[in-house]
């Protein structure tokens, strides 16, 4: 990944397409007050720069009849590197895990997972989850609701260049 010094209109361009990555160039280029063939030049060297990692559509799960949302910490057995890298290969084969991080302390990952209802997930625990190599232990919590979904990063699109981090 090459690093590109973000200004100012840089910035901006993410913010916008953070929150809407339908925006069509010559709206994001309006906001970003330059014109649209400058804009589209910067929207890709911010994707061959890797600041832009794909679009996505947000899909309301409930329209899709999954109701339960699972956040899943999950303890291994071993926490040897190979231990870890196949406990992540394995959870790339599973749909219904929506995210996995790998986390410090006393839980080795923590799952989000999503079901049609609870005794889905149930399935999904005995059959899959707690039957795969390495697991030492599952504790699951049912979320009630979301209050806060808000993917990506703060972008201070005032900020200095020698805000940015590297």
């Amino acid at each position: 990944m090459q690093r590109v010094k973000l200004d100012r209109i840089d910035r901006r361009i993410l913010a916008d397409l953070q929150a809407d990555g339908r925006m069509t160039n010559v709206e994001l280029a309006r906001r970003a007050g330059i014109s649209a063939p400058p804009c589209l030049r910067r929207v890709r060297a911010l994707e061959e720069a890797g600041y832009i990692k794909g679009y996505h559509a947000e899909i309301e799960p409930h329209a899709l009849a999954f109701n339960v949302t699972v956040f899943a910490h999950v303890g291994l057995n071993s926490q040897a590197e190979a231990d870890l890298r196949s406990f992540e290969e394995l959870v790339q084969g599973w749909p219904e895990v929506r995210e996995c991080h790998m986390l410090a302390g006393e839980t080795d990952f923590l799952l989000k997972i999503v079901a049609h209802d609870w005794d889905d997930y149930q399935r999904f625990l005995t059959t899959k989850l707690t039957a795969a190599p390495n697991i030492s232990h599952v504790k699951s919590s049912l979320a009630i609701r979301t209050s806060k979904l808000q993917p990506g990063v703060p972008i201070d699109v005032d900020a200095g260049p020698e805000a940015e981090h590297e």
